[in-house]
This record gives C-alpha cells, structure tokens and sequence, in this order.
C-alpha cells in the first residue's frame, strides 16, 4: 500500500486543496532536543539552521570542511531539504574545535551554536519537531480547518510519510530484498541500507495502521493491543479494554503497532493473529529480520500521535499551520488529511 492510498481519518470531510512549500520558508521545521550540550565532554555539539540541504548532505560538507571523517559527524533526525530547519549535529571536538574558527559554511547555512558535551549525540535523541507550515491557494479553507480540529482532538494517524519510501516508493522492496538474502542492482552505502531496511518496516506498519484507521479503533484498546504509556514509552498488553480505554481517551496510552524485527514485544489474541497474517501475506517471518542485524531488532509505534501546541491561521487564500509533534512522525501526514492528497508541489 503506497503512502497516496492510506485512508483518511477525516474522509468524511472534503479537500481543502493547497499548495506546500512555494519556497522553503514555507516549511520551517525546528528540532526540540532530548537534551543541551553541558559546555564540556569530547564531543562538539553543533545547532546548525539550514536551506536546500538534507542533513546527510550538511554532514558530509560539515566533515570536509572540518577535516573529520564522514561517520564521525551523526544527528539525532533527518531534516527535510526543501525547507528550512534547525537541528544540532554532533562531532569529535579534537579536530573540529581547531578548525571551527576558519569555518567557511555553505550557502544557506547558518551556525547558531557550538558547545562541547560528553557524549556523541545518536539517531533518536530528540523528543520531537516544532513545525510552521504555510499552504498556499486553499480552496476550502473551512474543509481545513474542520479537519484540522479533528486531528487534535483525535489525534493523527502515525503512518510513515512518503519521504521514507523514495520517489518511486521503491525503498521498502530493496529492504525487503537485503532481508530476504538476495543481492540489489548495486552495493547500497551504509546510510541507504539503513534507510531501505527502515522503509520496509514502516510498510508493513502503515499496512497495519491503515486497517486500524477503516476499521475505526484507532484510538481504541483491543483485547491482546500492546499499549504504549505517552510519557515513559512503557509497553503492556491489554488484558481488559474496559480498564484501559480510559487511560487511552485520556491519552496516557496508545495502541502500538509493530515495527518488525525479532525483538519486538509481541501482542496476543486475535491482534496478534492479524500481524503475523501481514507477515505471512509478505512471505516473511521474524527470523527474516535478523539479516538486518541492530537494523531491524524490532520495536513497536504508537498507531496515533497529538498535535502539540496547535494553531491554524488564515491569510487570505493561505493557511497558516504550527504544531509540534513526537520524534518519527510526519508534519506531512497532516497536511495529507486536510488536503486529502498530497498537495501541489510550489
């Protein structure tokens, strides 16, 4: 299932329309951290604001013009290109600290900070994205706004964007053939191996979360759903629904899809029955999932998300969206379901 046929949790309501990102500005994505550099440690902590460069593009120029290798330089997400970002990026503080002073940066690249910390920052340390979003030429500015205010209260489908899946949704069939043991038209590098093993996990949860979506029990807590705590990420089993639909409308629990993998917390009962019947439509198993080693050890993703601190502003013909979300989710799988497709390209 590409990312233009998952279903809608607001299809009752009509398109608004719209066009994203005519510029960059009109996409500005700003990273909340897990946590601050403390000012000391054998690692150099760089707030870095950037346009029209993804964040592996950034490292690569960041590590040539600071004399570092390419792996030493890592980051806690992946930033959009086509827009304008913050995010910190870390690297060892030995060789970067010299050269730091006749730092030449590239175009449309501005350094904010730079301060030392203990530890190198890893793929994940981040609580999440605080997004200011502005669609362009909306047709039905109400339909928006009406969707718009279902999704906070209801909270957003957690689907994968389209930016994990490539421009011919070919990714998650490369991930899916480097599990299956079998040889790609080329050697992928490090980072796209990543990427296509990753895609193919998310696939198959989109797969899973779209059914959740028609089947209406997005937010609702099945006998055998593992249930994931909002504030801890804690994982149980549902035993009960009656108990825990409570704490699922009060938003202290969510049902959590698999990401697969060999380590993933398994469900029960008939929820269970229905992610083994991906699987086996798939022709895969679990022990599949070992190829892809620390890759693909398994986890498991809330099937919604809340919009925090949501606002909607209308400007004539334009929308004006902010909102922030948790680390992993898409800003685009909510303009998806205002404009009910992905919208015009500026």
């Amino acid at each position: 299932m590409s990312t233009g046929q998952l279903p809608y949790l607001t299809a009752d309501v009509p398109g608004s329309g719209g066009v994203l990102r005519r510029s960059p500005e009109d996409f500005v994505v700003e990273e909340v951290p897990a946590y601050l550099p403390c000012g000391e440690g054998e690692h150099l902590y760089l707030h870095v604001r950037k346009r029209g460069l993804s964040t592996p593009e950034l490292a690569r120029q960041l590590a040539r013009a600071l004399g570092v290798g390419e792996r030493e330089v890592s980051w806690a997400g992946l930033k959009d290109r086509h827009a304008v970002t913050t995010q910190w990026l870390s690297l060892p503080a030995k060789t970067a600290e010299v050269a730091l002073a006749g730092l030449q940066l590239p175009p449309g690249v501005e350094l904010l900070t730079a301060k030392r910390h203990g530890n190198k920052l890893k793929n994940g340390h981040l609580r999440g994205n605080r997004f200011t979003l502005w669609l362009r030429d909306v047709a039905d500015a109400g339909a928006a706004h009406a969707s718009f205010e279902r999704l906070v209260a209801a909270g957003v489908p957690n689907y994968f964007g389209e930016q994990r899946f490539g421009l011919k949704d070919d990714n998650a069939e490369a991930g899916k053939l480097l599990l299956r043991g079998e040889r790609l038209p080329r050697r992928p590098s490090a980072f796209e191996r990543k990427l296509f093993l990753s895609a193919y996990q998310s696939q198959l949860f989109n797969r899973l979360a779209a059914a959740r979506v028609e089947a209406g029990t997005l937010g609702r807590a099945l006998s055998g759903d593992v249930l994931r705590k909002t504030e801890t990420g804690g994982l149980f089993v549902c035993e009960v629904p009656e108990v825990d639909q409570p704490r699922v409308e009060a938003r202290e629990v969510s049902p959590a899809g698999p990401l697969y993998g060999p380590k993933v917390p398994r469900a029960a009962g008939a929820v269970a029955e229905a992610e083994e019947a991906v699987l086996a439509s798939e022709g895969m198993t679990l022990e599949d999932f070992r190829r892809g080693k620390d890759e693909t050890e398994g986890g498991r993703r809330p099937y919604r998300v809340f919009l925090g601190e949501p606002a909607f502003e209308q400007d004539g013909t334009g929308l004006r969206l902010a909102f922030s979300l948790p680390r992993g989710s898409y800003a685009t799988v909510v303009v998806r379901e205002l404009t009910k497709g992905a919208p015009a390209a500026g």
